[in-house]
C-alpha cells in the first residue's frame, strides 16, 4: 500500500466515523443486502447512476442512493447465463458465518434485481426463451427475455451499518457497466416511486450531492477501482464500527 492510499484510507475511516448519527434506537441484527452502482465509462469521465428517494420516505428522505435493498428468499433461484467470476465469489463469502457458493450468488441476484424493481433498468442478456423466474419478483425478467449475466458484475465494497440505527443492513455494493442494460421498463421512477429521479453524475463530482455518507465513501473506492482497472482480483475494502469508530479491512 502506497503512503497516499494509505492516506486516502485513513481519511475515509475518519469522515465515517465522525459523522453524525443518531445511534440511541433499540439494537438489531443488520440485514444481508446488495446494491448496485451502474458505471457509464463510455465518455472522457466515469459516470454512476444514482436514485433520489422520495422525500415521504422515513428513511434517508430525499437522499441519493443507489439502488438496492435486502436478500429475499427467491434470489438464489434465479437462473442466470453466467457464474460469478471466482475472486468475486471468494469475497463475497469471507468474513460470513455461512459462506457458501450459493449466498455470493443470492447476493448478486439481489442487486441485479433491486436495480429492476426501483429504475426499470434489467441487466443481464437477451434471448428467444425466456429464464425461468422463481416467482413473482423476477416476473419481468422472464415477460423481458433478459437472463442475469453474473459475470458483469464487480464487487466494489462491503458496509455494516453501525449499532443502534434505525435500519441496519449488511451491504454488498457492486458495479456493472451500462452496457449490461438488456431491457428498460418505463414508468418505474417518478414522482409517486421508490426513486423521484435519476442522475448519470461524474464519479469524482458525485459526492456533491446530497447522500449518506457511506454512499460518499464508497463512490471513492469505485473510483479507486477504475483507476486501478477493474480487476476482479483487487482488494475489496468492508467497513464496519466497533466501539464508536469505524475500521476499513480488506478482503
Amino acid at each position: 500500500m502506497t503512503d497516499d492510499t494509505a492516506g486516502q484510507s485513513q481519511r475515509l475511516v475518519e469522515r465515517m466515523t465522525k459523522s453524525e448519527r443518531d445511534q440511541s434506537f433499540p439494537d438489531s441484527a443488520p440485514r444481508d443486502a446488495a446494491t448496485l452502482m451502474l458505471i457509464d465509462r463510455a465518455g472522457p469521465q466515469p459516470k454512476v447512476l444514482l436514485g433520489r428517494r422520495h422525500h415521504g420516505h422515513k428513511f434517508m428522505p430525499g437522499k441519493f442512493v443507489f439502488p438496492g435493498g435486502r436478500i429475499e428468499t427467491l434470489d438464489v433461484a434465479m437462473p442466470s447465463v453466467s457464474d460469478l467470476h471466482p475472486d468475486t465469489e471468494a469475497k463475497l463469502i469471507e468474513r460470513v458465518e455461512n459462506p457458501a457458493a450459493g449466498f455470493a450468488r443470492a447476493l448478486a441476484l439481489t442487486a441485479v434485481r433491486e436495480t429492476a424493481e426501483e429504475t426499470g433498468l434489467l441487466l443481464g442478456v437477451k434471448r428467444d426463451d425466456a429464464p425461468a423466474a422463481p416467482g413473482e419478483i423476477w416476473t419481468e425478467f422472464a415477460k423481458a427475455k433478459v437472463h442475469p449475466d453474473l459475470g458483469q458484475l464487480h464487487f466494489i465494497a462491503r458496509a455494516i451499518t453501525p449499532p443502534k440505527r434505525p435500519k441496519r443492513f449488511d451491504t454488498r455494493f457492486f458495479t456493472a457497466d451500462a452496457t449490461a442494460v438488456a431491457h428498460t421498463i418505463e414508468g418505474v421512477v417518478g414522482p409517486d416511486s421508490e426513486l423521484t429521479e435519476l442522475v448519470w453524475v461524474p464519479i469524482a463530482d458525485a459526492a456533491q450531492l446530497d447522500m449518506p455518507t457511506i454512499t460518499a465513501t464508497v463512490l471513492e473506492e469505485l473510483l479507486a477501482r477504475v483507476k486501478a482497472g477493474m480487476a476482479h482480483g483487487l482488494p475489496v475494502p468492508f467497513y464496519y464500527m466497533e466501539d464508536g469508530r469505524f475500521f476499513r479491512e480488506l478482503l
